[in-house]
């Protein structure tokens, strides 16, 4: 059995296509807006550059790094037959960047104050992956 196998009749995992440059790019030490600005649609990239502001005290900035990476993820999923739900598996790696900048964006939402957007958000990537929820949380 595949760990992509839906033995619920619910919608099958979205899959998003593979796009290694960005990720590689940054696995090879270049700057997160230097990756950002030559894929824009990456939300790997802004997922790292709202990881780096959180983590340098500037939640305001990750909450906008991170509000980007999610829509560009969402615009991804919906052109990959996602209709709104589903499972979005972190198991399959380039589904990782939307899922990252998902849990970016909870994140930074809870740290300036937007709890019903934590909430939302926090509930979207559990049950997207809840093996993301629990490598990321």
């Amino acid at each position: 059995m595949s760990i992509h196998e839906n033995l619920l009749g619910g919608p099958p995992p979205t899959l998003l296509p593979d796009d290694p440059e960005p990720r590689e790019l940054l696995a090879a030490g270049t700057a997160p807006t230097d990756v950002a600005a030559k894929y824009p649609a990456s939300s790997l990239a802004w997922a790292q550059l709202a990881d780096d502001a959180f983590e340098a005290g500037r939640p305001v900035e990750s909450y906008a790094y991170a509000r980007t990476g999610y829509h560009r993820g969402l615009d991804a999923l919906r052109r990959n037959g996602w209709k709104g739900h589903g499972p979005v598996p972190w198991e399959h790696d380039p589904n990782r960047g939307f899922l990252r900048a998902l849990h970016a964006l909870a994140r930074a939402a809870q740290a300036v104050g937007e709890q019903e957007e934590y909430e939302r958000c926090s509930t979207f990537l559990r049950e997207s992956s809840e093996t993301a929820a629990q490598t990321l949380g």
